[in-house]
């Protein structure tokens, strides 16, 4: 996946103290580039009038930038922002330096006013494409939002089968999605996953990692050679189609046309962060591929399951697919199974303790939404087969509860071990996503 590629100009007027503004910008902006996960373009010249803002607009369309930051260093003309949004097309964030000490009972810089005049422009103008920011460090949350565009803008997905069987709430829209996104769905019939040649040496040495992660007693042989042999398999496969994530329909054919199901192999590589969604579930794939450029390497997509009203948690749980590396390093990691008729080979541990979110994009009635929330997975037994973490969220789970199903959320969310609220907001703006509230009543 490439780098976001972010511009960053500076916008002034020589009624205030633009040259030192000027000198903050530089120095600023220095400390911004040091993030060598985007790839900066800075325009070499202060930006003061329009035929300037029109020349930056162009260096900034030559240079294919995916999101412009105008830094609002001082008071300044209001077309400028203007300007730049019509050549360059791309998310903005409008950028404020915090007031210097005053100097003689000038107003130095009124930085902020000049964010106001432009957000006020772009909005009366019919645009949202814009974030608003105040102080003297670059907004993070908006860097990261953009590095979550980007990401899914280019993400390529595969779609392996077809969604789970009566699962008609994870299928997707694929032009509604090019016209989100811009990107296609890659189809590939189950076959192609599982019936290529793996070099005997990579099985063993699958095999051999396999039997130090997993407690695999309860398996046969047979099986376990067969889930080695898958890792090699998808691995090859995800390699040789160069997908960013996943999807696979993972029931009811591949245990009886295989042998085994794939949870057992999906749990092992995304520990290696290859992504992989459960029942051909695309949305989700692509909110893995959103949460991956949050900042969660190894996201684990669960079911909103076992519910208690009274004691205020769930269980975020599915059959045994969670990255093996998110164990809580307690309980007994093993390969269990219990479905399938003995063919369902998955992944049995309790998640580890610790801040998190769940996050889905999800369609619906002609709509792109998003929804979120944050809490806490808390220490429990293992109880019961799968992958699974006991939660409990910011809200009650009754309102958690309410908020997915009056508003048709598919069953399926996307963990993860990061708290990034802000920036899933900055993206739904971005984007132009609604935002399913859990504050909001919808029944």
């Amino acid at each position: 996946m490439r780098k976001p590629r972010i511009g960053i100009v500076c916008t002034v007027r020589k009624t205030f103290d633009y040259l030192t503004a000027y000198s903050l910008y530089k120095e600023r902006t220095a400390e911004v580039m040091k993030d060598g996960s985007v790839e900066w373009v800075n325009y070499p010249e202060m930006v003061i009038e329009a035929d300037e803002a029109k020349r930056a607009g162009e260096y900034y369309v030559d240079h294919h930038v995916d999101a412009l930051i105008i830094v609002s260093a001082t008071f300044h003309l209001g077309h400028l922002a203007l300007i730049l949004n019509e050549t360059v097309r791309r998310p903005l964030l409008l950028w404020g330096y915090d007031e210097l000490p005053y100097d003689g009972g000038k107003i130095r810089l009124n930085a902020v006013c000049g964010v106001n005049l432009n957000a006020s422009n772009l909005y009366k103008g019919g645009l949202d494409n814009y974030v608003v920011h105040v102080g003297n460090t670059i907004d993070e949350d908006w860097v990261k939002a953009i590095k979550m565009m980007v990401a899914l803008k280019n993400a390529k997905v595969g779609l392996v089968g077809y969604h789970a069987d009566g699962f008609y709430n994870v299928g997707v829209d694929e032009l509604h999605l090019y016209k989100e996104l811009g990107i296609l769905v890659k189809h590939y019939e189950l076959s192609e996953l599982f019936s290529g040649e793996a070099n005997p040496e990579e099985v063993a040495k699958e095999k051999e990692s396999l039997l130090k992660t997993f407690n695999a007693k309860k398996l046969t042989e047979a099986q376990i050679d067969a889930v080695a042999k898958l890792v090699v398999l998808a691995n090859h496969f995800q390699e040789q189609q160069q997908m960013d994530v996943i999807a696979i329909r993972c029931w009811p054919e591949f245990a009886k046309c295989y042998g085994v199901s794939p949870c057992a192999m999906m749990s092992i590589l995304q520990s290696r962060g290859i992504l992989f969604a459960c029942e051909g579930d695309v949305e989700a794939a692509l909110s893995m591929v959103a949460v991956r450029a949050a900042g969660e390497q190894t996201p684990f997509m669960a079911d909103l399951s076992q519910v208690n009203y009274q004691e205020n948690y769930a269980l975020l749980w599915h059959d045994g697919v969670a990255p093996c590396n998110l164990w809580d390093g307690r309980c007994v990691r093993s390969l269990e199974t219990y479905f399938a008729g003995g063919k369902g080979v998955t992944a049995d541990f309790v998640l580890r303790e610790g801040n998190m979110s769940i996050f889905r994009i999800d369609s619906a009635r002609g709509k792109t939404r998003v929804f979120y929330e944050e809490g806490k997975a808390v220490p429990m037994d293992k109880l019961l087969s799968g992958t699974y973490a006991k939660v409990i969220f910011d809200h009650h789970i009754s309102k958690v509860i309410d908020t997915v199903v009056y508003t048709g959320v598919a069953h399926h969310v996307i963990m993860g071990y990061i708290q990034y609220k802000k920036a899933m907001l900055c993206l739904a703006r971005i984007m132009g996503w609604e935002v399913i509230d859990v504050e909001r009543n919808y029944f």
